[in-house]
């Protein structure tokens, strides 16, 4: 009698043909389901190979709906990772992290200018005596009195509206001015006798916030207050209050920097190279292969064989319904296939909705959601635990 181990090609695929505990399987199985068919009373018209390809495609539907469960867990730490369908990750816990809220945040920290994925450029606009409009897309220099503008430098293509990050029409420097320890005004508080009150003073151990603070007011009030210089930007043009004076004798000329992004970012192409890019980015490329029989516990197994049952009985009933009688001496046997067909494809609907339904409850978030809900109903039965004196024990 041939075995599966013995046969050739036993299985379309052969993905676990080489495991010994799915060897195993596919010999009860056979007896397992024409047993369930009735072929101890009435021959069942199946082959091993029909139900060693059942066993097979019953493993392969279980495997699928577990990893794309597993994914729906996972996906957030496998983003960005080295693709590959046969990777072996479906059947391992990977660490958690926090890549994919720093990568979204990087837009907002683009826009905030503390860091991001993409360049900007500075340029430096030629400053004219008694100017106050200029062109950015026309006047604005990659070097102090070049010639090439900042607009030019881009491929043809790919420029858009010209985006002004920052203007620098003032000194960013008034921490140095008030906190250096040689500054004037630490001369005058020691002189006058109020060092206490100032942020230099050694007398006081004060926050470190306080001072950051500290700094922040005064640099409002040095671009608010101190400030004579300002700017306004209508389309291309960029006005700057007052207008430009150049003293007699004045060496050289003025410039006015500004810090500006000429291209969208292109979402594939950022600055700096990125591997990451051609990384897992949906559920299609998660490096996630077929599980391991060997490795699946007595739950998925019995999965399998009810639902290899449910196949071999699909097929059976497929096989029957090429003929809804059969001629026999002086009557007619009508053959239940269509009746078959529509009981397996019940049962395979049964099995998959109750496996998604228990995999739906068995996710990250769903363990978490459960595992609070459990901590909440203890404290709430602690709470109304009697002990003498007709105290209880309480939490939190």
């Amino acid at each position: 009698m041939p075995t599966f181990a013995n046969t050739l090609n036993p299985t379309p695929f052969g993905f676990f043909n080489s495991e010994s505990d799915f060897i195993t399987e596919a010999d009860n199985i056979v007896v397992f389901v024409k047993r369930k068919m009735g072929d101890d009373i009435l021959s069942v018209e199946l082959t091993k190979k029909q139900i060693w390809a059942s066993l097979e495609e019953s493993f392969l539907e279980y495997g699928s709906i577990v990893n794309q469960y597993q994914a729906k867990s996972q996906l957030l730490d496998f983003l960005g990772t080295v693709t590959g369908s046969l990777s072996g990750s479906e059947q391992k816990y990977p660490r958690e992290t926090l890549e994919f809220l720093r990568r979204q945040a990087e837009p907002y920290a683009m826009e905030a200018s503390t860091g991001g994925s993409y360049n900007e450029i500075s340029g430096a606009i030629a400053l004219v005596n008694g100017q106050q409009d200029y062109d950015m897309y026309a006047d604005l220099m990659t070097t102090p009195g070049g010639t090439t503008t900042v607009v030019s430098t881009q491929a043809v293509g790919s420029r858009s509206k010209m985006k002004v990050q920052e203007v620098f029409h003032f000194s960013p420097s008034a921490a140095y001015r008030f906190f250096d320890s040689t500054s004037a005004i630490n001369y005058l508080n020691n002189e006058f006798s109020f060092e206490s009150f100032t942020p230099e003073s050694i007398f006081y151990v004060l926050p470190v916030f306080e001072d950051i603070i500290r700094a922040g007011q005064m640099n409002v009030s040095q671009r608010v207050r101190r400030s004579n210089y300002s700017y306004r930007i209508q389309g291309t043009k960029i006005r700057i209050f007052p207008a430009p004076s150049t003293p007699p004798n004045a060496p050289g000329l003025k410039y006015l920097w500004l810090r500006v992004m000429v291209s969208p970012p292109d979402p594939l192409n950022p600055a700096y190279r990125d591997d990451t890019v051609h990384g897992v980015s949906n559920l299609s490329n998660v490096p996630f292969g077929n599980l391991q029989y060997d490795k699946v516990n007595s739950v998925g197994r019995q999965w399998v064989r009810q639902y290899t049952s449910a196949l071999c009985k699909e097929i059976l009933g497929l096989v029957r319904s090429k003929f809804a009688t059969v001629p026999v001496p002086n009557a007619e046997v009508t053959l239940n296939g269509t009746e078959l067909v529509s009981q397996a494809r019940e049962e395979q609907t049964n099995l998959k909705t109750q496996l998604v339904e228990m995999l739906e409850s068995l996710t990250y978030d769903k363990l978490i959601e459960t595992k609070a809900a459990s901590a909440a109903s203890l404290q709430s039965h602690l709470r109304t635990i009697p002990i003498p004196n007709g105290l209880a024990i309480t939490m939190g």
